[in-house]
């Protein structure tokens, strides 16, 4: 006889049922794993083994193999310790109560037979949810927000004995509450910058809620000290909160990449230096992680000082700029994680970095700034969205009343209520393919011409025109329009101006 018994498998951040088969027979006493494991999964026979003789389950002369279906995937990670032991177990007659098909076992276990959690759990439990797995029994951590998985019932256990108790129909102590005590707290919205803060700049503010309204990329080029690095700290604290979804996505991720998550409710903020490798940019290494644009996925990537980053680096963004993912090869396995961000980036406009500068003189050559610039290459500039160049403001300006970033981030909130509500999904002008924005809010005529007679002149690609189109769109949905005007697409040319630093460059000649 053969007991089969299931668990989640991960590649990535894709999870999979992987079906535990365990056969026992008379013979030398001997335990053997099949189906692809990896080291992980071949010390496992050891955790297990050990496990099922601390509760009296005798296993001398008997050879016990395991089979991990399907064959053909590679199997990691120590996910399916507590699945083998239950299944030797039932294997060997030590229970007689039948394993539901609808339950699904995760976790490691301890010489004991104490059940502890693994890395990647949450995505595993999403993984079954989605397999339509009606029971997971798993170990307890504090960091999974059972309250939000809704539709799953998670059994919390800490030995493998609970998990017999519970078979057997026995309630298990309180500790299988717990997502009582782990219950998300409200979000505060303590942001460590402020659009409040920022003086004057009137123009960019405009662009940034533009940007945070459709999810669209922005270039900042300007001199030192005149508020990049300012514009892109307080940029999170313009966009709504995450949803649930977009939380078990985030949390997910940061779990397979071992890193803290500030809070699940406000969009990440990565800001890698520009001395980084281009894994630890995209991901990868010998067991592919999740890299910084994953980090930044549902959130916002700044690269500050752009031009220093390799360039072989910043290529690599292209594809998963248009895609929202990221695909990692390596010779033990293929994963795939999600990587939409918003992309902030900052840049000097010349190697002295005084190009257009009211205060102080450049002393970089035309050929030199040309150079520098030509270190963002064409496809790179292509693919953002607002081009912005700014200039340093002097702090004796007339008090004015500055705006909260609370106002803003509701103005952001009601354009992308209207985008949901258009699109009948969770999707942002920026992000939506353009077939379905047209065939929803379809240009006029004179509207297409307007936008083909400017971009002969600036000689734009056809991603720049579509680029012109989403940002438009965007910009109507600020002002509450149904349909994209004509003043939506004037302004949305106007952020998308690449010439402005050709115009320095000519400037720095003369």
């Amino acid at each position: 006889m053969t007991v089969k018994i299931s668990s989640i498998g991960l590649k990535g951040l894709e999870g999979y049922r992987v079906q535990v088969q365990v056969q026992a027979s008379k013979g030398k006493e001997s335990m053997v794993i099949v189906g692809l494991p990896d080291a992980c999964v071949k010390e496992s026979k050891e955790r297990v083994l050990s496990a099922v003789r601390t509760m009296h389950c005798d296993v001398t002369d008997y050879k016990i193999v395991v089979n991990l279906s399907p064959a053909e995937q590679k199997k990691n990670g120590s996910f399916f310790d507590l699945a083998m032991a239950i299944g030797l177990m039932k294997e060997m007659g030590e229970f007689k109560e039948k394993i539901p098909e609808d339950s699904v076992f995760i976790g490691a276990l301890s010489l004991d037979g104490t059940v502890e959690k693994v890395e990647g759990m949450l995505p595993a439990i999403i993984a079954a949810k989605s397999l339509e797995c009606k029971r997971v029994y798993m170990p307890y951590d504090p960091l999974i927000p059972l309250d939000m998985l809704e539709g799953m019932e998670c059994i919390v256990i800490q030995h493998v004995d609970d998990v017999l108790m519970h078979l057997s129909g026995q309630e298990l102590l309180p500790i299988h509450l717990a997502p009582k005590a782990i219950e998300v707290a409200e979000p505060s919205f303590i942001y460590a910058k402020d659009f409040r803060d920022i003086i004057g700049h009137e123009q960019a503010k405009e662009a940034f809620e533009i940007a945070a309204a459709g999810e669209h990329n922005v270039l900042m080029s300007g001199p030192p000290g005149c508020g990049k690095s300012l514009f892109a700290e307080a940029f999170p604290s313009i966009l709504p909160p995450l949803t649930k979804e977009a939380q078990l996505e985030v949390i997910s991720l940061y779990q397979l990449a071992k890193e803290t998550l500030a809070s699940p409710q406000i969009a990440p903020y990565r800001n890698p230096h520009h001395s980084s490798s281009s894994v630890a940019i995209v991901g990868g290494g010998t067991n592919p992680k999740p890299g910084e644009i994953s980090l930044a996925h549902r959130g916002v990537l700044f690269l500050d000082e752009m031009a220093e980053f390799q360039k072989k680096t910043l290529d690599m963004l292209r594809q998963p700029l248009e895609s929202g993912k990221v695909t990692i090869s390596r010779a033990q396995s293929t994963v795939t994680y999600p990587c939409s961000f918003i992309l902030l980036a900052a840049m000097n406009p010349c190697p002295c970095g005084y190009l257009g500068s009211r205060s102080h003189y450049c002393t970089c050559t035309p050929k030199q700034v040309q150079s520098y610039q030509n270190k963002i290459s064409g496809p790179v500039t292509d693919r953002m969205d607002i081009l912005l160049f700014l200039q340093s403001v002097h702090l004796d300006q007339p008090a004015t009343e500055r705006m909260s970033s609370a106002v803003i981030r509701k103005r952001v909130e009601k354009a992308r209520e209207r985008q949901y509500e258009r699109y009948q999904e969770q999707v942002c002008n920026a992000k939506v393919s353009f077939e379905k924005l047209l065939e929803i809010s379809p240009l006029q005529e004179h509207q297409m011409n307007m936008i083909r007679q400017v971009a002969s002149k600036q000689h734009w690609s056809n991603r720049v025109q579509i680029k012109v189109i989403r940002l438009a769109r965007t910009i109507s949905d600020l002002a509450g329009s149904k349909d994209i005007t004509d003043e939506a697409i004037w302004q949305a040319i106007t952020l998308r101006r690449g010439n402005i630093l050709k115009e320095q460059i000519k400037a720095g000649k003369r």
